[in-house]
């Protein structure tokens, strides 16, 4: 049996001494770290102990960490207070995005706005500060709730108001997005068209191929064989007051022989027409070529000129000469002394559309003195009729015979002429009726008696500047014949084959002479297609040159 140890029975620990050391060691350190974990609570609650809230609501700082450890009341405002500055935001965000898109909301604009206002003004009310946001006590519960109440009551409103909006600004942002996408498209329609115009305006003014090849042939067999075409004396016929004369002044071989024929197979009795033919010196050899090698039949006769056979058309008489020359010299001389860049262009472009040979419809009773009535007819009508009823229409002593053009504010003398030029304004009315070039009567009698030659002579003079009017013929027609035409039956001329897609066929069957005015000639490719076949029809397909240079196809 051991022995008990001497000296206490000391254990490992040291004995009983070192056991209470150890606790007490123990002891001392818990209690330690539990004395820092309390002061440093307290340091952390002494920081937000002083601080209070804001006066005014747009500068509220949320603390939610220290109302969750010491007033619910302030957790609750805190809640209230975020959900309202939501709904501000959103609010604010919905009217932006209007005025962005820029839509017709006015109203709902004021709605949000005023909205928004109304929670700012709530944060900003008297009692709200001082009970809420400044108190200088305990938060009254009471005033809590009803502050909590307003804010709901507005927050419901604008709930409702963004309902509403939503759909109605999804629906204007994909109407907004169409209308983007019409104006481009809008834009690019725009540009086409003026593309388009561009390239009409050159196929108009240029010479077709085929009528290039047709003149180089006609004149090429003449050189071949001048004997076959040598000039003949002027026949009777030229003169004789008792027949149905026609005036067609062109430089297109093909245009002229259409109108002949159409008149001459339309016509009962086509021996008594007689056509008098005008044109330029470097055509006339194709266009006698023309009529020698196809005679127009039915015994109907073909006078043939060009303008400097009528010896008193000089510039010393003629106004348009006179410009004419005026314009090209100005046009050589830009930049110089006598003449301004704007002036300079202005006339260049005007003298591109000067043409003597359209203005020698206003020197008819000069160029014909023994007739007493003509029928002007353009190079781009087509008969379809006898014509010669137009030579029994009592014209109650008027000069010219024309169809009126005019329809509601349209075709009046306000577009062809300035009515801001005193002149103008003075001695027309602005909303006259305009009439048509392109089939007329004259009665050259009535002309010569009335001095019209003398009048256009006037108002060409006047208007050399081209402040009375742009240019063409139609303008000075209806100030050198104002007062002096006779209102045809518009049955005996239907116009816009060469520009308006939508003319009925029945009014076209019905008329005596269809005019293919516009850009759109009917020997052009550009052509109405729907129109062409009663222009091509009198084309006379048989004629050797014709078919060579590819007319028709």
């Amino acid at each position: 049996m051991a022995a008990p140890l001497r000296g206490g029975g000391r254990s490992v620990f040291g004995g009983s001494g070192g056991l209470r050391s150890f606790c007490t060691c123990r002891i001392f350190m818990s209690a330690m770290f539990l004395v820092l974990f309390l002061a440093t609570l307290s340091a952390l609650f002494s920081s937000h102990q002083d601080s209070t809230l804001p006066s005014s609501g747009s500068t509220y700082v949320h603390h939610t960490y220290v109302a969750l450890n010491s007033d619910p009341l302030k957790t609750r405002l805190d809640l209230i207070y975020k959900q309202a500055n939501d709904h501000i935001a959103v609010l604010n965000a919905y009217a932006a995005y209007a005025r962005k898109l820029k839509l017709d909301t006015s109203r709902q604009l004021k709605l949000f706005d005023d909205l928004a206002k109304n929670f700012s003004d709530l944060f900003a009310k008297p009692n709200y500060q001082a009970s809420l946001f400044e108190p200088e006590g305990a938060m009254d519960e009471d005033v809590l709730r009803q502050f909590e109440k307003e804010v709901k009551d507005r927050v419901k409103i604008a709930r409702l108001m963004i309902v509403e909006s939503k759909e109605n600004y999804d629906n204007q942002l994909k109407i907004q997005k169409l209308k983007d996408t019409i104006f481009a498209v809008n834009d690019l329609l725009i540009k086409a068209k003026k593309n388009g115009a561009l390239a009409s305006e050159i196929a108009a003014r240029s010479t077709p191929k085929s009528l290039h090849c047709l003149a180089m042939r006609l004149v090429g067999d003449k050189i071949a064989h001048p004997e076959k075409y040598k000039d003949e004396e002027p026949e009777p016929e030229f003169e004789d007051p008792t027949l149905y004369h026609y005036a067609i002044f062109s430089d297109n071989v093909i245009a002229v022989s259409v109108v002949v024929n159409s008149v001459v197979k339309n016509a009962q009795e086509p021996s008594k027409h007689v056509f008098h033919i005008v044109t330029y010196r470097m055509i006339v050899a194709a266009m006698k070529v023309w009529f020698k090698m196809r005679p127009v039949p039915g015994g109907a006769c073909v006078e043939i000129k060009v303008i400097e056979d009528f010896q008193f058309l000089n510039a010393s008489y003629v106004p348009i000469l006179r410009q004419s020359k005026l314009a090209k010299f100005r046009t050589s001389t830009i930049g110089g002394e006598n003449s301004s860049r704007d002036d300079a262009s202005t006339n260049s472009k005007n003298s591109n559309t000067l043409s003597v040979l359209d203005h020698l419809r206003f020197y008819l009773p000069e160029m014909y003195p023994k007739l007493h009535k003509i029928l002007f007819l353009e190079d781009d009508v087509v008969a379809q009729k006898d014509l010669t009823g137009l030579w029994n229409i009592d014209m109650s002593g008027k000069v010219n015979g024309a169809v009126e053009t005019c329809f509601g504010p349209f075709h009046r003398y306000a577009q062809y002429l300035n009515f801001s030029h005193p002149l103008i304004k003075e001695k027309f009315n602005p909303k006259a009726c305009a009439w048509a070039y392109g089939m007329n009567i004259f009665d050259l009698d009535a002309w010569r008696r009335e001095r019209r030659t003398e009048e256009y002579h006037y108002w060409q003079g006047l208007n050399e500047d081209w402040t009375l009017w742009g240019s063409g013929t139609l303008p000075a027609g209806l100030v050198s014949f104002s007062s002096k035409t006779k209102s045809l039956d518009k049955s005996w001329h239907v116009l816009g084959l060469g520009y308006n897609p939508g003319i009925s066929m029945d009014e076209i069957n019905n008329a005596a002479v269809i005019h293919y005015n516009g850009k759109m000639k009917p020997w052009l490719d550009i052509a109405l297609n729907q129109y062409k076949n009663l222009w091509t029809k009198y084309v006379d397909n048989d004629m050797e040159f014709v078919q060579m240079c590819n007319f028709g196809l």
